[in-house]
């Protein structure tokens, strides 16, 4: 399969995993987008990659970690526009496996290397949350919060926030960089919060809370995440910015725990864990202003989002 000379070519990395592949979905959904996937399926699965539901999909098993095998992706194609997704990902996960994640380093390094000196004319990257460590300051702001990580996972995503931006300083390179609050949907892997609850729920079993629960989140439907992301792209707005993307309304895990309890009429009982020693926040909020003028329209209430996780288990049963 290969693009047609007049369509826009775009390579999304860790296009294999949850939010990338749901990106890649829609943007494949423009028949003059030709959208490759890269991914080295160590935490992604082929069954989320959208394939082949669409002729300007071409998925390739690639770890952008490896300068050799993402440079010959981009020697085969003449991108315009990169989304760089690819990250290990997961608290339980980067926890157990630092010097993984560290790696990611030479993948950022890789994606913006390729892109300077070939025709891509901006990358987006996916940062997360984390990069604002314990907070200081309610909402989240992109510009005046101070960036607090300390974990490795975090530090990684600040660093590789720092690389786009120098790419930019020194090589002209744009950028927009995207904070990722907790996004769910039903592709989502069962090792985060709310697909790990729904799953536990559907069967029954006891569903498992750090602490006493009373941490918050918000939660951003990943419809939302995606027309947002795609619609700063395709409006070209918040061009070498930062944006948080994510819920407002903050909900305590327990909350959330019970809620998915009562949607699904499980017999699953609630039971607390010690408090995590590191990565698990007291509060998360932030402030989605600049995401609010990207979506133009209400948010899904949380509700109604599990109902349509629950109503999707191909992913988590």
């Amino acid at each position: 399969m290969s693009a047609k000379s007049d369509q826009i070519k775009i390579l999304v990395t860790g296009g294999a995993g949850f939010i990338p592949s749901c990106l890649a979905e829609k943007l494949a959904e423009m028949p003059e987008n030709f959208v490759v996937i890269v991914d080295n399926l160590l935490t992604g699965s082929l069954d989320k990659v959208p394939s082949s539901k669409y002729d300007n999909i071409k998925f390739i098993k690639c770890d952008v970690n490896d300068v050799n095998e993402i440079a010959g992706v981009f020697r085969s194609y003449s991108f315009d526009y990169v989304f760089h997704y690819a990250a290990l990902v997961g608290v339980k996960r980067t926890l157990e496996n630092p010097v993984k994640v560290l790696n990611d380093i030479n993948g950022i390094r890789n994606i913006l290397e390729l892109s300077k000196n070939t025709s891509v004319k901006r990358v987006y990257y996916s940062s997360s949350s984390e990069v604002y460590g314990e907070p200081v300051e309610y909402p989240q702001n992109e510009d005046t919060t101070p960036l607090n990580s300390r974990l490795p996972y975090a530090i990684v995503k600040n660093v590789g926030e720092a690389f786009f931006k120098s790419y930019k300083k020194e090589f002209g390179l744009d950028y927009t960089i995207f904070r990722f609050f907790n996004t769910y949907g039903p592709k989502q892997s069962k090792d985060f919060v709310i697909s790990k609850f729904i799953s536990k729920a559907l069967k029954n079993e006891d569903i498992t809370v750090y602490g006493d629960g009373s941490q918050t989140r918000t939660f951003c439907f990943f419809e939302d995440n995606i027309e947002a992301t795609t619609n700063a792209f395709y409006s070209s707005r918040f061009v070498n910015d930062v944006v948080n993307v994510g819920g407002e309304i903050e909900v305590p895990i327990l909350e959330v725990a019970q809620l998915i309890v009562k949607l699904t009429n499980s017999k699953s009982k609630i039971v607390h864990l010690p408090a995590l020693e590191e990565g698990d926040m007291t509060r998360r909020r932030p402030d989605i202003s600049k995401m609010k003028q990207l979506l133009n329209r209400p948010m899904k209430p949380l509700e109604e989002g599990l109902k349509a996780v629950i109503a999707d288990t191909r992913y988590i049963l």
